[in-house]
């Protein structure tokens, strides 16, 4: 049987252009699969860091959208790692016959040795020799042929491109439309990437004619009659995820759907529905939705077999006792032991959208949506005595760990959802998925939060 071909395309993707997606395209003609694999910091590219790999991830998953046979890897950006070639290749091998895509500007002297790959890459001699290369014959660049790797096949790279001058565009407002995908120049825009500052955590959306997904919590006849009405305005290529329930069902639909890019608009039909709106985006007419991109928690859980598992949470991962025994925790953060022995039922990390759910539940201060901190709770401490909830650094990165996992077993959670028997849970904030959340104009989530700081005389 003939051994899959599979097509390893990396790159910045900083950002990403129509260029890129025209070669994963070719490629899909050429190989079986094409796996889009863009880097975490090069060291020798340090531009690639100016943008955060949160952005540049969204950015790759709307620009390759919808091409078969083409499927986007985020690992090296979840990890904030650059995987070298041949460790790629390692990485990959037994999925298929590896082919590396590289531009022909790399192969330049490389009859007589003196190519980038023989001369910069890790091991680069060797994979010269022994690899597969997908060579992109750019527009306008010519080769000499016998400066071709032993092994390789000719791709078409179809248009001219380069990331750097679709940054310069951005930085000095000209005209882009040409050289990326509409969503990644609208994404872009509302974020104000590429424009010498912060990006922007706020900003304003304006649908004409929305194109809708429809999520609805089934159990709820409210939410399924208003799912009803909104169901001409549904469909396969949406620009709104419209969530209809309470904030439970926002919290699947965002676990389901994060990878669409899309923001998402609730329709609250259940309680409090802190996460939601109280009308349809339909009956806004022209008014601008109002964005808030919110970041997910990356975790891990060491299970008691041994195996690792991970999973995205959008409110918080916890550890509680497993059995009738106080449960014994060490805590760190940053790999730093900050509480050598916590003596409590569990412990909870949460992001600041998930401070008014089960932190609050555990003493904490619920927070608004855009609070750019991670909050570690203690449920029920008996020692330290009168410790209290933490307030930590968006970038901090948070470990579990049971001091007695034989008499002493801890129940590991991620968005509540149970990982079983752990030994520790890790928790920091992803560097690949966040979510932008949509409201009405007129709605204000910190009304809603100021119905549960302060609570009316009973």
């Amino acid at each position: 049987m003939m051994s899959k071909r599979l097509a390893l395309f990396g790159g910045s993707f900083n950002p990403p252009g129509v260029h890129h997606r025209e070669i994963a395209r070719q490629l899909a003609q050429v190989f079986d699969e094409v796996l889009i694999v863009p880097c975490g910091p090069r060291p020798d590219k340090p531009v690639t860091n100016d943008v955060e790999p949160v952005y540049r991830a969204a950015m790759v998953d709307m620009t390759f959208r919808g091409l078969e046979k083409v499927k986007v890897e985020l690992f090296d950006l979840e990890a904030a790692t650059f995987t070298r070639t041949h460790l790629l290749e390692d990485r990959f091998a037994s999925e298929g016959e590896v082919w590396h895509v590289v531009g022909a500007d790399l192969l330049q002297a490389g009859q007589t040795g003196g190519s980038f790959i023989q001369k910069h890459w890790a091991q680069g001699e060797r994979l010269w020799r022994e690899s597969r290369f997908a060579v992109i014959s750019r527009p306008g660049y010519h080769f000499a042929p016998d400066d071709l790797p032993p092994r390789h096949c000719l791709i078409p790279g179809g248009q001219a491109g380069a990331s750097s001058e679709i940054r310069s565009r951005f930085f000095h407002r000209e005209k882009v439309t040409d050289q990326v995908v509409p969503a990644v120049a609208a994404y872009i825009e509302r974020h104000g990437l590429y424009r010498g500052g912060a990006p922007l955590r706020q900003a304003r959306l304006q649908l004409d004619q929305p194109r809708l997904m429809i999520v609805s919590d089934e159990r709820n006849a409210a939410a399924l009659s208003t799912a009803a009405e909104l169901g001409a305005s549904v469909t396969s290529d949406p620009d709104l995820i419209v969530v209809v329930g309470g904030d439970g069902t926002m919290l699947r639909a965002i676990r389901q759907h994060w990878r669409l890019r899309v923001p998402f608009y609730g329709i609250n039909a259940g309680h409090l529905g802190f996460l939601l709106n109280e009308q349809s985006p339909l009956e806004l007419a022209d008014e601008p939705l109002v964005l808030q991109q919110l970041p997910l928690l990356y975790a891990e859980a060491e299970r008691a077999d041994g195996q690792t598992t991970s999973a995205l949470a959008f409110n918080d991962v916890w550890v509680e006792r497993a059995t009738g025994q106080t449960a014994w925790i060490q805590v760190s953060v940053n790999d730093e032991e900050r509480l050598a022995q916590l003596v409590a039922d569990g412990a909870l990390v949460s992001t600041a959208a998930g401070s008014t759910s089960y932190a609050r539940a555990m003493g904490a201060i619920p927070l608004p949506l855009n609070t750019p901190v991670l909050l570690l709770v203690g449920s029920n401490v008996l020692r330290p005595a009168f410790w209290k909830p933490v307030v930590l650094p968006l970038s901090a990165r948070v470990e579990l760990r049971t001091l007695d996992r034989g008499k002493r077993p801890l129940q590991g959670y991620i968005d509540g959802v149970s990982q079983g028997l752990v030994t520790s849970l890790r928790a920091r904030v992803s560097n690949i998925a966040a979510v932008e959340l949509a409201f009405a104009p007129d709605h204000h989530p910190e009304s809603k939060l100021a119905q549960i700081q302060f609570p009316p005389p009973s």
